[in-house]
Formats: structure tokens, C-alpha cells, sequence
């Protein structure tokens, strides 16, 4: 646990430059949703392409190998690029559907623009279904992603935090409600 900016948090750091995952012991996950205060900010001294990659992973299977992944990119919500802000938030699925396959295949599908700043807390929240995830971000009453087709499909498994490469990332708040 660690203080961040008025909140006990769990911190993650992501030394190797590669991201990982927190899996969160004994939890298991279908349908429902998961609701965290989260903030994610390039650590010191990550390479210039560092965007604070911060988000949750879910179904996650093998021990980590197979997940389900939505996260946000920080410090692309306010960029001077439209581009570059419209890749705010990211579905992924690994190992097969990284996003650079889905971002080449699918440009446009599985990313979209939230309004974000980085290092600042975010309420973040997803609503999974079947094959079927909704973000919504600063409690908006409307998601800013959807995601009509997960890739894990109809699958189930645990629960993980998720950083990315060359992130600082702080979680607060976490609340899995799982659908009976």
C-alpha cells in the first residue's frame, strides 16, 4: 500500500518494461462489473513512447497467460494530436489479440477518446457480458468503449490490475460485482 495524492492505493511500477499483471488472489470473474479509482502516469525514467498504461484485466486464465484486458493511456487524453487522443482507451486479449493486431485488423474498433490526465485519479468501470464489455470512465452515464466481441468468448477466471510498459500506476477503491 502506498498514499497517493489523498488515497491508500496499491502501487504498481513496471520495472522491466514490459507491463504485468496483479492477479487478485481467490477471485473469479464471469459477468458483472468492476468498478476502481485509478491513476497511471509514465514512470521516471521510461522511454519517450510511455503513455501511464493503467487498466484491469479480467477472465484471466493460466496462472496470467490469457486475459481479457481494458485500459486507459493517459497521457493521450489531452494530447495536441487528435490522433493520438482517439487511442485514449484499449481492449486487448492476450496473447493473441495484442493491440497492434487488433489496432492493424480492426483501426478504430477496439480503442476509442476519453478525456483523461495523467497521474490524476480516474473512476473506471466495466460492465461485461457474455462477449460483451462496456467502459465507462468519470462516471458517465454512457460508455466511451464497447466491445461486441471478446475474444476469450463466454469464458470465466480471475480478476488481475494491470500496467503497462514503463508505468507508475496506483489503484484505489476496487469493488467486483460479480452478476448472480
Amino acid at each position: 500500500m502506498a498514499a497517493y495524492q489523498g488515497k491508500q492505493a496499491t502501487r504498481l511500477i513496471d520495472r522491466a518494461g514490459d507491463g504485468g499483471l496483479a492477479l487478485l488472489k481467490g477471485s473469479s470473474f464471469k459477468d458483472g462489473a468492476i468498478e476502481v479509482e485509478l491513476a497511471g502516469k509514465p514512470s521516471a525514467g521510461s522511454f519517450a513512447a510511455a503513455r501511464g498504461f493503467v487498466g484491469i484485466a479480467f477472465r484471466v486464465q493460466s496462472g496470467g497467460s490469457k486475459y481479457e484486458c481494458i485500459y486507459l493511456r493517459p497521457t493521450n487524453g489531452r494530447a495536441d494530436d487528435m490522433l493520438r487522443r482517439n487511442h485514449s482507451t484499449q481492449y486487448s486479449s492476450e496473447p493473441e489479440w495484442g493491440w497492434e493486431r487488433l489496432r492493424k485488423e480492426s483501426p478504430g474498433v477496439y480503442e476509442s477518446y476519453v478525456d483523461l490526465e495523467a497521474g490524476a485519479w480516474t473512476r473506471y468501470r466495466i460492465v461485461v457480458k457474455g462477449t460483451r464489455a462496456e467502459l465507462y470512465v468519470h462516471d458517465a452515464a454512457q460508455p466511451c468503449l464497447i466491445v461486441k466481441d471478446l475474444k476469450l468468448g463466454d469464458a470465466a477466471g480471475a480478476v488481475a490490475l494491470w500496467v503497462g510498459p514503463g508505468t507508475e500506476a496506483y489503484f484505489a477503491n476496487l469493488k467486483v460485482t460479480p452478476t448472480p
